[in-house]
């Protein structure tokens, strides 16, 4: 079976046409070939650029027996297809003589040509299709935070901050500004429309904001972010890290998600300028369907041991499941909008970490759940909920998002329709992974246990 890039005759897509014009043009000597696996590492294989046209029309077969949570050895062919409006020439790899260019590709099943059920690429165009089908176009825009850390004398990372800046700090505190601002070029150089950046709250803490898309091409953005991110970083021997919390007692990074549902005819479906909060009903089931899913979403979205280290009160992580349209301590905020085309609600625990794809499909599956189930959305928590009490948290019905990796993995068990949205493969694939990774942890002993009791004992 051919590419869909190709067309009967034999010829390309004008798409895949423009992407070798340009190749030609801009010198491109390789390209990476960018993909995916469960746990949302990227990989990709490299190919000489002469080697573009069959990429297209034939695709490039490798190995998934070799990545992780794919296929079985006996079923190992798998064949990458490119997706002709992802290409972009790398900046770091960028010279008057020659370039690297990078395309993400979806995944197919050699043996039915079809595409891979393990794909988590796939995974989101199957939330994307759900979507369209009740009528609705989704877009999104994350807030991904990272930390620059310095190296030590063999290149490897430290937990070193390389600046004493806080949020929105300048100079003399925040020494990244040139960083950020390199990271920002090579951004807009494969793309990306910044629309700001600053110093977070935490020493070493970034946050680059780039404008809202529709949720595949967002996920694929946060992909490329990542990887520009570390590559600049590590230009000015720094390590860049997404690690949700790799400092203790200091706020750790999230990857605050904005969505919203567009109609078929262009109209924000999240926007109701008759009601108090300017949310439509549309609006107010969705939020409420990832609330109700929210425990389970938690494991795709918050998927390492790590990640619960950020989920705790007081550092300023949403741990609450409730919806608030004034105060951050919520899981869900409603931002202030000033048009309404820019109604949206904005989910607060994801941290990036996690799988873009896999994470975004269960959100969207979540909050089409809420509508398709017409969920009544609880009024907003307008108090700080930090300051709660048990008893207070329980009269208002406020429950919390799992304490750690184990008890969120045993909320996406018990949800039907977050497994569902990952699919078979990918559910399995996922639950057993991080399950190893949940007991590896619990049976390992860390340096604060032997600091602490090694010689009271």
């Amino acid at each position: 079976m051919t590419s869909e890039n190709a067309k009967p005759d034999g010829g390309l897509s004008a798409e895949a046409q423009d992407v070798l014009d340009e190749i030609e043009e801009k010198n491109v000597d390789f390209l990476r070939l960018q993909f995916t696996d469960i746990l949302g590492t990227v990989k990709n294989v490299s190919v000489p650029a002469d080697q573009a046209e069959k990429a297209f029309t034939e695709g490039i077969y490798f190995d998934g027996s070799s990545i992780n949570g794919f296929v079985r050895i006996q079923e190992s062919d798998m064949r990458l297809d490119p997706d002709p409006s992802t290409f972009s020439v790398l900046p770091w790899r960028n010279t008057e003589e020659s370039a690297a260019g990078r395309l993400i590709c979806d995944v197919i099943d050699t043996s039915s040509g079809q595409p891979f059920s393990g794909d988590p690429r796939g995974v989101l165009k199957r939330a994307i299709e759900r979507a369209e089908e009740m009528g609705y176009t989704v877009n999104a825009a994350p807030e991904p935070e990272f930390f620059l850390f310095e190296e030590d004398e063999d290149g490897r990372a430290t937990t070193k901050t390389n600046d004493a800046g806080g949020y929105f700090d300048l100079a003399p505190k925040d020494l990244a500004q040139d960083v950020r601002r390199d990271i920002i070029y090579g951004l807009e150089d494969m793309g990306f429309d910044i629309e700001a950046s600053h110093h977070e709250v935490a020493q070493g803490q970034h946050e680059i904001n780039f404008t809202y898309d529709d949720a595949l091409s967002t996920a694929d953005n946060v992909a490329t972010f990542r990887a520009v991110v570390r590559a600049i970083a590590a230009e000015h021997d720094l390590h860049a890290t997404f690690m949700p919390k790799p400092i203790p007692r200091i706020n750790g990074s999230g990857m605050h998600t904005h969505l919203s549902l567009f109609t078929e005819d262009g109209e924000n479906a999240f926007h109701d300028e008759d009601d108090e909060f300017d949310l439509s009903e549309t609006a107010k089931q969705f939020t409420a369907g990832i609330l109700d899913h929210a425990p389970a979403i938690a494991a795709v979205s918050n998927p390492t041991v790590n990640s619960y280290k950020r989920l705790v009160p007081g550092y300023e992580a949403p741990v609450y499941v409730a919806w608030s349209d004034r105060n951050r301590s919520a899981l869900i905020r409603k931002p202030a909008a000033r048009v309404p085309a820019a109604s949206r609600i904005e989910a607060r625990f994801p941290d990036p970490s996690c799988n873009p794809y896999l994470a975004f499909a269960a959100l969207i599956h979540a909050g089409l759940d809420g509508i398709e189930r017409e969920l009544d959305c609880d009024d907003p928590v307008r108090e700080n909920i930090y300051e709660f009490d048990e008893a207070k948290r329980e009269e208002y019905g406020i429950t919390t998002l799992p304490t750690n990796l184990g008890e969120a993995l045993d909320a996406l068990e018990s949800d039907e329709v977050i497994a569902d949205a990952l699919g078979e493969h990918v559910f399995e694939n996922f639950v057993e992974a991080k399950t190893q990774e949940y007991d590896d942890y619990r049976v390992d002993v860390s340096d604060w246990e032997l600091d602490r009791y090694l010689e009271t004992f």
